[in-house]
């Protein structure tokens, strides 16, 4: 039987359009009013704060936070290339700016090591093409970030052009510049994303792709971070292959090892390392998780200070973080020009990172986010913050987990953390002067034990699945040695080029019958299954386009034992020997075979089937390629006798074979080629003479 379809009004794509631009273009006052509380989340759920229930979780949080954030702050300025006041000031802006414009709760939004590391290898890269020496690591004064040529920095000028001034740019002028430059282009990206509604983007980011690429960019963190531990002057590796050279660099110059940094390294690995450890296994006892990381920092530069370890020891230190805000200015617009590339990758990866942590924690507590506003959340997060001396941010897994787990309730708790940056940008900065590079390397280093972890993950990942095994370790390889960026890409290709030839070579198989039952399985999976007598079953688990025609073909012939193609051209040539013979009056055929038995020999005896029946539950689409393959079957297997009949095909399979003309004009034979179940076919099958 045939189902009758559904008559679907035709949609006049223009006029819907144009009636969604009439209502876009139109402004009323309680449509101003519903855009600005969806631009502006806070107005709709500020008003409705439960203060008694939720102030001392965010207040809880906020401060764990912040103290948090304040030495990963001052570390991270390591990857980035740039002075840890710009990092405290990424962290100070971004949580002021998410807190208005985020939808989600609890995710904590601020610097992030592998955006940074992104942010540095951009600066390195330019700042060497500028001339300037990226192995200089005087401490220099920050003053009060005019545009001056810093002679304690470096030597090299770069002129640019401000408010119609040209004036020299010192290194740590150039840099500051080249990184608000990227900040900004990537937050335009993200905000042009938002507006086209880009966000489906993030899903050709596969979780495998997302995990190889944290982990080969955590080997590059690592790898960058060795020279401070053992406190080595080695020249920054730029381009591809960094990793590997960075470590051929440090193997050629062990030597120089400063005893005094190899030594505070091991004590603060120790102590970062068995504090993370044991907060890991008691932390359902522990109220909010141990400020390891500001004991750490308070306690090495006090012993630094104290010790003289600078000038004793030639301890490389932080240097000068002045107090206080630097007037704001505007990215150089031909630094933009220079990094608009780079910022692209960027601006992906920032937005998925933040995407979907925002959908795992939103899930996890039952809300709901709206990813396109969390696309202009984070894209004005490196817009704004991009004229403030700041550089691009993305929402972290580690911070976000201690905010769930100290309480937090909202996006109150941003607040109060980038309270607490402030109280160290305005008083506290100064304090930390004394502090070593090798200590903030160490705390990098511990940031990176989820990241590191996932090696151990790899066993039972393939265990569960060995393709997104492969995924993983070329993304993380790609990431590793080659470059972040290049190794995104590379992840990206890699895995639609899996999809895609999972669909050229799919699983094939032939049915038998689930004895006393109307239902039909893998022969070779099963046991006990039954043959259907006269009749075979095919199925394709996949749609059926032009890249997995010949595949179709070649497997439907192997299973079924019998090449359409083949059998006829045989036959022909038979039929052609016979009429030679019974032209030359031999009543004897080439075989030595009587007329009569010729009939015998022109049906082979390999063919023990009447009909195929082609499940097609598994192909969810045909192209113009597939319908002609099935075409060409039905014409090839009818040539021998043989019907094809068609069961399980979704509406839009129907659609395209009817469009093909797989039918016929009128589509009279519909209902003898196409079957709702397998075992309908079947048993029009048997009832075929």
């Amino acid at each position: 039987f045939l189902m009758e379809r559904k008559t679907h009004a035709k949609i006049n794509r223009k006029e819907v359009m144009l009636a969604k631009l009439r209502k876009s273009c139109s402004c009323t006052p309680q449509k101003l009013k519903n855009f600005l509380m969806d631009f502006f989340p806070v107005l709709r759920w500020l008003p409705k704060y439960r203060c008694k229930e939720y102030i001392w979780g965010d207040v809880m949080s906020g401060l764990v936070i912040g103290i948090i954030l304040v030495p990963q702050a001052i570390a991270y300025s390591l990857l980035a290339g740039l002075k840890p006041i710009y990092s405290l000031y990424t962290s100070f802006f971004a949580n002021i700016i998410y807190f208005l414009m985020g939808t989600s709760r609890h995710v904590s939004v601020g610097i992030f090591s592998l955006i940074s590391l992104m942010v540095g290898q951009v600066v390195d890269r330019e700042l060497l093409l500028a001339g300037f020496d990226l192995n200089d690591d005087a401490p220099p004064a920050l003053g009060d970030g005019s545009l001056q040529n810093d002679n304690l920095s470096n030597t090299t000028a770069f002129n640019l052009t401000i408010a119609g001034i040209n004036a020299e740019c010192g290194k740590e002028c150039y840099a500051i510049g080249i990184a608000t430059a990227l900040t900004f282009m990537a937050g335009v990206y993200q905000v042009l994303m938002g507006i086209f509604r880009l966000g489906f983007v993030s899903m050709y980011l596969s979780e495998s792709v997302l995990d190889g690429f944290a982990t080969g960019a955590s080997l590059t963190i690592l790898t960058a971070q060795v020279k401070y531990l053992i406190g080595i002057k080695i020249p920054r590796s730029q381009g591809h292959g960094m990793l590997v050279i960075t470590w051929i660099n440090i193997f050629r110059n062990i030597s120089q090892a400063n005893l005094c940094d190899v030594i505070t390294s091991a004590i603060c690995i120790v102590v970062l390392v068995t504090a993370k450890e044991l907060g890991d296994r008691y932390k359902h006892k522990l109220k909010f998780p141990l400020p390891t990381e500001l004991v750490v920092i308070v306690v090495a530069t006090l012993v630094s200070h104290y010790g003289k370890l600078n000038e004793l020891y030639a301890s490389s230190v932080s240097g000068a973080i002045p107090t206080g805000f630097i007037p704001p200015k505007v990215p150089e617009f031909s630094l933009m020009l220079r990094v608009a590339l780079d910022a692209l990758p960027l601006a992906i990866v920032s937005f998925v990172f933040t995407v979907s942590l925002s959908e795992m924690f939103a899930k996890k507590y039952a809300y709901t986010i709206r990813a396109n506003q969390e696309m202009f959340a984070v894209g004005f997060c490196n817009i704004i913050p991009s004229f403030f001396h700041s550089f691009a941010t993305s929402a972290a897994l580690a911070k976000t987990l201690v905010k769930t787990s100290t309480g937090c309730q909202t996006q109150i708790s941003g607040v109060i953390s980038a309270m607490v940056v402030l109280l160290v940008l305005l008083f506290l900065a100064p304090l930390f002067y004394s502090l070593q590079k090798c200590v903030l390397a160490c705390i990098i280093i511990v940031s990176l034990r989820g990241a590191l972890r996932k090696f151990q993950d790899v066993p039972a990942r393939y265990q569960v699945n060995k393709v997104d095994t492969l995924v993983w370790v070329v993304t993380m390889s790609a990431s590793a040695l080659v470059s972040t960026e290049i190794g995104l890409l590379v992840g990206i290709v890699f895995s639609m080029l899996c999809i895609i030839v999972r669909t050229q070579r799919p699983r094939t198989a032939l049915l038998g019958q689930i004895q006393d039952t109307s239902f039909y399985e893998d022969d070779l999976e099963y046991e006990n299954l039954s043959t259907v007598p006269k009749v075979k079953i095919f199925r394709f688990e996949a749609p059926l386009y032009y890249a997995n025609r010949n595949y179709f073909l070649k497997s439907l012939y192997k299973l079924t034992n019998l090449d359409p193609n083949l059998e006829a051209a045989r036959r022909k040539k038979y039929e052609k020997k016979e009429k030679q013979h019974l032209k030359k009056g031999n009543h004897r055929t080439a075989n030595g075979l009587g007329i009569g038995e010729t009939t015998l020999q022109l049906v082979p005896k390999q063919i023990d089937f009447q009909a195929l029946v082609v499940d097609c539950s598994s192909i969810s689409f045909l192209d113009t390629t597939g319908v002609n393959t099935l075409k060409e079957i039905l014409k090839d297997y009818k040539n021998l006798n043989i019907s094809v009949l068609l069961a399980c095909c979704n509406p839009s399979v129907i659609d395209s074979l009817k469009r093909g003309g797989y039918f016929g004009k009128d589509f009279g034979c519909m209902q003898e080629m196409l079957f709702y179940s397998i075992h309908n076919a079947v048993l029009f099958a048997k009832d075929q003479k």
